[in-house]
């Protein structure tokens, strides 16, 4: 049972706690997260993914991310808002504008750009810079606890 279960959370799914702010409005310290492990064997991350990552020389400290940058993609911040290969992004989901300016950047190949929702308030990649593919660890699909606050995340 143990080996069964060691496998299901390292391949399938994982249970994840957040701690922090900053991924305000979206989830909130405390909450737990259902995260699919799967969803990345079979497939890349997505923009606006929201995931479990790890970043260098962090080891396997869990950080909750969203994936604005793929690979060969430019972003930028400008204005309190999130520009992708030229273009304004619409993120609804944001409230707390950064209050920062990112220079135009092109993630690198094998490479990913995330950052917090709580922009003015999250350790990501504006000042990490890009994770590598193998350090975003699953793609978090819904809040589990509190129950009155479960729900699916787009």
């Amino acid at each position: 049972c143990f080996l069964l279960l060691l496998g299901v959370r390292q391949w399938l799914w994982e249970p994840v706690r957040v701690k922090g702010s900053s991924m305000l409005p979206t989830l909130k310290n405390s909450q737990w997260l259902w995260v699919s492990k799967i969803a990345y064997h079979t497939g890349e991350p997505q923009r606006g993914d929201v995931v479990i990552c790890h970043y260098p020389g962090r080891g396997d400290t869990n950080f909750v991310k969203r994936v604005v940058g793929l690979p060969g993609d430019t972003v930028a911040v400008q204005d309190g808002f999130l520009y992708v290969n030229g273009e304004k992004y619409e993120e609804p989901y944001i409230t707390h504008r950064p209050d920062y300016i990112l220079a135009p950047y092109t993630v690198p190949e094998g490479m990913y750009f995330v950052l917090g929702d709580n922009r003015s308030n999250s350790n990501d990649s504006h000042l990490v810079g890009p994770i590598e593919r193998d350090m975003i660890v699953g793609h978090v699909r819904s809040v589990l606890w509190p129950l009155d606050k479960w729900r699916t995340i787009e």
